[in-house]
C-alpha cells in the first residue's frame, strides 16, 4: 500500500489568527489562496461572502486558512501545500474539553526555555512543566486554548 497523503485539521473560532500563530510557531508558510479565490469569484463559482480581504491585501476564504512546511511542494494555482500542512476551519462552538490529539514541538533541551518564551510572545500560554520517564517538557496552549507540548 502506498502511503496516504494527509493534513491536520484544527477547528477554530478564528482561522486566520490561528494560521498566523502556527506559521510563526513552526516556521511554516501561511498559504496564499488569492489566485484560487479570485479565479472562482471571477467565474461565479464562489460567492463573495465566503471570502475576506486580509490586512496584507490577499483574498482568502473567510472560514479556512492553512499553513505548510516551507520546503514542501505546493500547487501554484491554488496555493495549497502538497506535504506537511495544517488547515484551520471556523466552527461555531467553543473549545470545551482537552484535546484528544496534540502536537509536540522538539527544539531540544538546550533550546526549550527560549522556545517557550518565544511562543509566549506569540500568544501561547504555559500550563505546566512535566518531568517523567527521563524526559522534560512544557505543556502549553495556543491562543485559542489548544494544548501542545514543547520538549
Amino acid at each position: 500500500m502506498a502511503p496516504i497523503h494527509w493534513k491536520l485539521v484544527v477547528d477554530t473560532a478564528d482561522p486566520h489568527a490561528q494560521a498566523a500563530f502556527w506559521a510563526a510557531a513552526l516556521g511554516y508558510v501561511d498559504e496564499d489562496h488569492t489566485a484560487l479565490v479570485e479565479g472562482l469569484l471571477a467565474a461565479g463559482a464562489a460567492p463573495p461572502e465566503l471570502t475576506v480581504a486580509l490586512d496584507d491585501g490577499r483574498r482568502a476564504w473567510r472560514d479556512l486558512a492553512a499553513v505548510r512546511h516551507p520546503e514542501d511542494p505546493h500547487e501554484e494555482k491554488s496555493g495549497a501545500g502538497l506535504g506537511r500542512r495544517i488547515l484551520f476551519q471556523r466552527v461555531p462552538e467553543e473549545k470545551t474539553a482537552k484535546n484528544r490529539l496534540h502536537m509536540d514541538l522538539h527544539p531540544g533541551p538546550e533550546s526549550r526555555d527560549a522556545e517557550v518564551a518565544r511562543l509566549e510572545a506569540l500568544g501561547a500560554s504555559s500550563l505546566r512543566r512535566v518531568t517523567e520517564h527521563g524526559s522534560t517538557w512544557v505543556v502549553m496552549t495556543d491562543p485559542e486554548g489548544n494544548e501542545f507540548c514543547v520538549q
